[in-house]
C-alpha cells in the first residue's frame, strides 16, 4: 500500500480507520444536541451556555449518514450522548434508524435519567443495547449541590425503569467525584451496586468544567476512591478488556462490579479507539483535541461518501497520541463538555 503526501496510506474503501500511532479505531461517540436539563457545575456554568443555532445541528438523516459512513470504515460501537440526548424531540426515532445500519455491535446511550422512565420502553424497542445513567451523588442535598437541580428521586426512577428490561445489559451508573464526595457517598453507590448488580464507574473530575476553575488538587484519584470501597468490601479486579476506559472490580462476597476511569491519574491514552461526533457535525479525535474537523459544511454542500471519507482519514491520521492533561502546556479545549459531547 502506498503512502500519500501527508504520510497517511492510501487505503482502499472499506480498510479500517488507523491513526499514525497504530491505532485502529472502533468506537464513536455522537452528541446528538447540546442542550441539557440539568447545570452541573463539571459541565456548564450556573447561567447555561448560548446553545449551538437548531439549524446548525445534525438532522437524524445527517446523522444516519455520517454514522454509516464511518461503521463502514470499522466503528463497531456507538455511543449516543449530549448534552442531554433524551431532550432531541424524538430521539427514540434515531435509535431505530441506527439500529437499522449493518455492521453496528454495540449502541449505548449516555443520559442523566431526568427523561428515561418516560422512554426507557420506547429506547427498548428502538434497539438500545446498553445505557449508562449519570448520578452523581445518592444524597438528595448533594445531588442538588453537583446538578443544580432537585431531580434525584426522578432520576433513580428512571434507573429503575431501564434496569426493568434485562435485553438492556449491563446498566451502569456514572459518578463523578467532586470536592466534598466522601466515603458515605462512595458506600451509597456500593450499596446500589451491590443490592440491584449494577455496574458503578468512578469516573475522575477532569478539566473539562464550565466554570474553568478545575486544578489538579480537586481531583480525587480512582485509587483514593478505590481505597475508601476497600476499606469495606474487598474487590477482585476483573480482566481489562482492550479500548476500555474503565478498570473493573467485582465484589469479592456478591454481585455488582465497580469501575474506575482515571484519565487524570492513569491515562489510558495508548489503546484509544475513539472518535467523538459533535451535535453541530464536527469531527473530535481526542475529547482534549485543540482542533475539530468539519463534517457538516461538506456533508451539505453535497459531497458524496468517497469525499468524506477521505475527510475523515485525514483527521484521524492526525489523531493525538494523548491528552496531556496536567501536563506543562497543557490547555484545555475550548468547548466545555456539554458542546463537545459526553
Amino acid at each position: 500500500m502506498a503512502r500519500g503526501s501527508d504520510g497517511m496510506t492510501e487505503y482502499g474503501l472499506g480498510v479500517p480507520l488507523e491513526d499514525a500511532h497504530g491505532r485502529l479505531i472502533g468506537d464513536l461517540r455522537v452528541s446528538v444536541t447540546d442542550r441539557c436539563n440539568f447545570r452541573c457545575h463539571y459541565c456548564m456554568p450556573v447561567e447555561g451556555m448560548p446553545w449551538i443555532p437548531r439549524e446548525e445541528i445534525l438532522t437524524f438523516e445527517e446523522i444516519e449518514r455520517l454514522v454509516a459512513l464511518l461503521v463502514g470504515l470499522g466503528i463497531a460501537d456507538v455511543r449516543l450522548t449530549g448534552g442531554e440526548p433524551l431532550v432531541r424531540r424524538e430521539f427514540p426515532a434515531l435509535v431505530a434508524r441506527l439500529r437499522g445500519i449493518e455492521g453496528i455491535h454495540d449502541l449505548s446511550l449516555t443520559t442523566n435519567g431526568y427523561l428515561l422512565e418516560a422512554q426507557a420502553a420506547d429506547l427498548v424497542a428502538a434497539g438500545i443495547d446498553r445505557v449508562n445513567v449519570s448520578i452523581d451523588s445518592l444524597a438528595r442535598a448533594r445531588f442538588f449541590e453537583v446538578t443544580r437541580r432537585d431531580a434525584l428521586d426522578r432520576v433513580l426512577a428512571g434507573l429503575d425503569a431501564i434496569a426493568a428490561f434485562p435485553e438492556v445489559s449491563p446498566v451502569k451508573v456514572n459518578a463523578v467525584p467532586m470536592p466534598g464526595f466522601d466515603r458515605d457517598d462512595v458506600i451509597r453507590f456500593c450499596d446500589l451496586a451491590r443490592e440491584r448488580g449494577f455496574q458503578v464507574r468512578f469516573i475522575e473530575f477532569m478539566p473539562l468544567d464550565g466554570d474553568r476553575n478545575w486544578t489538579a488538587e480537586q481531583v480525587l484519584t480512582g485509587a483514593q476512591v478505590r481505597a475508601m470501597v476497600e476499606e469495606v468490601h474487598p474487590l477482585l479486579e476483573r480482566p481489562r478488556e482492550p479500548h476500555a476506559t474503565a478498570r473493573v472490580f467485582a465484589f469479592a462476597d456478591g454481585r455488582g462490579e465497580i469501575g474506575f476511569v482515571n484519565p487524570v491519574s492513569e491515562p489510558f491514552c495508548g489503546d484509544c479507539n475513539r472518535l467523538r461526533l459533535t451535535a453541530d457535525g464536527r469531527l473530535r479525535t481526542c475529547l482534549f483535541s485543540q482542533h475539530e474537523t468539519d463534517l457538516r459544511g461538506p456533508l451539505r454542500a453535497g459531497a458524496d461518501d468517497a469525499e468524506l471519507e477521505s475527510i475523515v482519514r485525514a483527521a484521524v491520521w492526525r489523531k493525538e497520541l494523548k491528552h496531556r492533561i496536567d501536563e506543562p502546556g497543557f490547555r484545555p479545549p475550548a468547548r466545555t463538555m456539554s458542546a463537545i459531547g459526553g
